[in-house]
C-alpha cells in the first residue's frame, strides 16, 4: 500500500522539496529518507490514514527533516572552526581564542561563539539547543565573566 503511494507521490514530493531546498539532490534524499522512516517506524499509523492525510503527513515530515538538517549544519559550521579573532588590541594578539573558548565550562564557549562571532540571537541559540533564551543569556553572562577573568590572568569561580 505504501509502495503504491510512493510511486504516485514521489515526483510531487521531490518537486515541492526542490522548490523548498533549491537542491534537487537534497530534495530526493529527503523524500527517500522520509519514506524509509515511514516504513521503519510509522507503517501501521500510515496505513490507517486516508490518501490526503498521508500526503499531509509526508509534507510535514519532509519539511521538518529539512529544518533539522539546516539547524545541524549551522551548528556544525560554528563548532567545527572558530575564526581567529584578536581585534585591534595588540595585547590580545598572542591569544589563541579557540583554545580560550574551549576552557569555558559547559557550552559557554559554543554559546559565546554563536552569539558574538556568528551573530545568532539568544532565542535562536536556545532553539538550537532546546533551552530557554534566558538560560542562554545567563550562560553568555557567565562566559563573559570567565573570559574577562582569564584575560586578566585570574580564576573566575
Amino acid at each position: 500500500m505504501l509502495e503504491q503511494f510512493y510511486k504516485d507521490c514521489r515526483n510531487e514530493f521531490i518537486g515541492w522539496c526542490t522548490t523548498l531546498t533549491h537542491d534537487p539532490l537534497l530534495a530526493e534524499d529527503l523524500v527517500h529518507e522520509a519514506f524509509l522512516r515511514a516504513m521503519e517506524q510509522h507503517l501501521a499509523t500510515l496505513e490507517s490514514l486516508s490518501y490526503v492525510q498521508k500526503k499531509a503527513w509526508f509534507y510535514r515530515v519532509i519539511k521538518n527533516m529539512y529544518i533539522d538538517r539546516i539547524r545541524h549544519q549551522r551548528f556544525e559550521s560554528v563548532s567545527e572552526e572558530l575564526p581567529v579573532y584578536g581585534g585591534n588590541a595588540p595585547e590580545y594578539d598572542g591569544i589563541d581564542w579557540e583554545l580560550l573558548f574551549d576552557t569555558l565550562p559547559g557550552k559557554e564557549g559554543v554559546f559565546f561563539a554563536m552569539r558574538y562571532l556568528e551573530g545568532y540571537t539568544s532565542t535562536e541559540i536556545g532553539n538550537f539547543f532546546h533551552i530557554p533564551a534566558g538560560t542562554v543569556r545567563a550562560q553568555l553572562s557567565s562566559a563573559r565573566k570567565h573570559l574577562k577573568a582569564a584575560l586578566k590572568g585570574e580564576n573566575y569561580v
